[in-house]
């Protein structure tokens, strides 16, 4: 370690004294070294100059170590959060600190947590359309309220004035959703997409003096107002400091009356099958929280009905590019009419041009616009209550033999639809999907995930869990000439970059409003595949395989890959650094389990914090033969017999959280 200062090293020794992550906005600047006085110099020098003044070390750059991926040697690591990475900031006087990181959780979901007025709650609980608990029944004798495996995307935000009872340090807010739940209580019902989804606010006591966040409220957000929520996925934090949801794999508004999944969730959110409308749902939801640590919710109707993943909203509070995680999806922008307020806009959908690969040494692929429509939010929620499927599209499954009718692929499988009169607006944000292909937008991908942005670059970064399916050439879901082709499929993915623009125009030739339009995609990651290890990984361990949640830490310039993986026996957070290119694995995730809630945030209140969640630990697929057996009694021990996962952040103490059944 190089030497530093006196000064400097006194004030950043207290200011890392038991701290949760590096303070990098304190280190940003002289304000660092304020309050250090007892040090100062004399007023005058003998010569009866001004004494030098100290320049204060600079944050340069901050690295992560990459820990090693667990093996059944230490069986207990690979069945847990398991943390070895260090964290490394580097300063402008060449002197650097190491900070061993670890995994600290609020809560596992299931746990009894303080609602705030003296009572508890069950986090990550269901609730009806009347808030009410759905119960389940299938164990006789065991009925208890349903609460979810699966937490989701996750927001860490202040609010202006917040004042929350209990609170000693600063208010500040986390809010969490809850994908879905895996199983009921007799371990074989699935129970993905049968629950409405909810989403909660935790409020947290962050400690000044140390940064360390405490749970002291969980307040279950009320969803009634717009309907419920259906598979809320990955989120993001808009710029005005709200919370953008998601609901991925729109229900299918044809096949709903008689899908045995969106009959179940009806059933439980409403208590009749048929009370709920498809197309309320693949909407983008928004929660502002308030300073009490309650919040409100609306749903966005404009921005099109698609499989919404983690969306990014551009630094104009304009622009917004989506995740599409379908297969046959696509890329969508949607540019509102106001900053900040995406209740009105133009939604527009990519063309990709010829020359797509995955080859990271390849040149990058034109993209061209397609404007899809404009349209606002409540203008597109009253069609969506007023409209039937057929009053849209006419869509067969079948060719009808009748030239009005358009072959396309989309939701995974190919269709013959033709437009009603007068329904473009109607198809465009209720019937996304179709009306996309249908007018020539490139909806090939497979599995398109996170989205993030590099501001200083003006590069946006897009995750594709997989390459596969409707990309690969000759794959019947695959449109030939669409410009999203690759000669065979690379099941583990990759981690696709978009150069930002402005001045760009529509295939129609009318200027787009937006200074950050993508103007072409290339690899920036790709995962490997490889015949199954010793352990049973089908993708290279040492890379990222089956990227899903992706953040960018503008401080860190440091990309952040959360994996969704069924190639990788343990899932990994991955940190890569953009400018000396290091790939760093610095958490793994229980096995059987998923990396999700990622949220990469820079500052807040002086601290810098990586979010981060699990999902579904032990859920056990063909790669996981070898482990099984082992980890399987440790895993139920640790996270509530499987129907647990746990909620929370990593941090930079020393002590790595021991979990236990409760």
């Amino acid at each position: 370690m190089n030497p530093v200062p006196e000064m400097s090293r006194r004030r950043l020794l207290q200011l890392f004294a038991a701290t949760p992550l590096l303070p990098l906005s304190a280190l940003g600047g002289a304000s660092l070294l304020a309050g250090c006085g007892g040090d100062s110099a004399p007023a005058l020098a003998p010569a009866l100059a001004p004494a030098p003044v100290p320049v204060p070390a600079t944050l340069s750059s901050v690295t992560f170590s990459s820990m090693p991926a667990p093996t059944l040697a230490n069986a207990a690591a690979m069945a847990t959060t398991s943390v070895a990475s260090v964290m490394t900031a580097s300063f402008s006087d060449a002197s650097k600190l190491d900070f061993k990181l670890a995994y600290q959780p609020f809560f596992l979901t299931g746990d009894l947590v303080a609602d705030g007025s003296g009572g508890k709650i069950l986090a990550g609980g269901y609730v009806d359309i009347y808030n009410q608990p759905i119960i389940d029944t299938t164990v006789a004798g065991k009925e208890r309220q349903f609460f979810s495996d699966s937490p989701d995307g996750t927001s860490l935000l202040s609010v202006p004035n917040a004042k929350v009872a209990g609170v000693k340090g600063n208010a500040v807010f986390a809010v969490v959703q809850f994908e879905y739940t895996t199983w009921a209580q007799d371990g074989v019902t699935s129970m993905y997409g049968r629950l409405p989804s909810p989403i909660a606010v935790l409020t947290l006591d962050q400690d000044p003096a140390t940064g360390k966040l405490a749970l002291v409220k969980y307040h279950n957000v009320d969803t009634s107002a717009v309907n419920g929520l259906w598979i809320t996925c990955g989120a993001s934090l808009s710029p005005w400091g709200t919370h953008l949801s998601s609901e991925e794999y729109e229900p299918n508004a044809y096949l709903a009356a008689t899908d045995a999944q969106f009959k179940a969730f009806s059933m439980n959110l409403y208590g009749s099958e048929t009370a709920a409308n498809p197309y309320n749902y693949g909407h983008l939801p928004e929660v502002t929280v308030n300073a009490d640590g309650t919040a409100s919710i609306k749903k966005h109707y404009c921005l099109g009905r698609i499989s919404h993943e983690l969306v990014q909203v551009m630094p104009d509070n304009r622009t917004v590019i989506m995740g599409d995680d379908a297969t046959n999806s696509g890329y969508f922008v949607f540019i509102a009419d106001q900053e900040k307020d995406l209740s009105a806009g133009t939604l527009y959908v990519a063309k990709v041009g010829a020359g797509f690969s995955l080859d990271p040494a390849a040149a990058a692929a034109p993209l061209t616009w397609i404007k899809l429509g404009a349209a606002t939010s409540a203008e597109v929620r009253k069609l969506a209550t007023t409209l039937k499927p057929a009053d849209i599209m006419d869509v067969r499954t079948a060719d009808p033999l009748d030239a009005a009718y358009t072959k396309v692929a989309a939701n995974g499988r190919l269709e013959w639809i033709k437009l009603m009169p007068g329904m473009a607006k109607a198809a465009a944000f209720l019937e996304t999907h179709r009306y996309a292909a249908l007018v020539g937008a490139s909806m090939g991908f497979t599995k398109m995930e996170g989205t993030t942005v590099n501001i200083k670059d003006k590069v946006a970064y897009s995750a594709l869990q997989n390459c596969q399916g409707s990309m690969v050439a000759g794959n019947a879901q695959n449109v030939p000439g669409n410009g999203v082709t690759i000669p065979k499929a690379l099941d583990a993915g990759a981690v696709m970059m978009l150069n930002l623009k402005g001045g760009i125009k529509d295939t129609l030739g009318a200027v787009i409003n937006s200074e950050w339009m993508p103007v072409d995609t290339k690899a920036l990651l790709t995962g490997e595949d490889i015949k199954a290890d010793a352990l049973g990984n089908t993708a290279n361990p040492d890379k990222i395989a089956n990227p899903d949640n992706l953040k960018f830490s503008e401080k860190m310039r440091t990309l952040f890959i959360g994996e969704d993986s069924s190639q990788h026996v343990n899932n990994f957070l991955w940190a890569y650094n953009i400018d000396t290119k290091v790939l760093a694995r610095v958490m793994s995730i229980p096995a059987g389990g998923e990396s999700t809630g990622l949220h990469a945030v820079d500052e807040i209140n002086g601290w810098t914090y990586i979010m981060s969640n699990f999902q579904h630990p032990g859920d056990w697929g063909a790669i996981h033969g070898v482990v099984k057996p082992t980890l399987e009694p440790l895993i139920r021990a640790n996270y509530k017999d499987k129907f647990g996962a746990a909620v929370g952040y990593l941090t930079g103490e020393l002590s790595q959280v021991k979990l236990a059944k409760g």
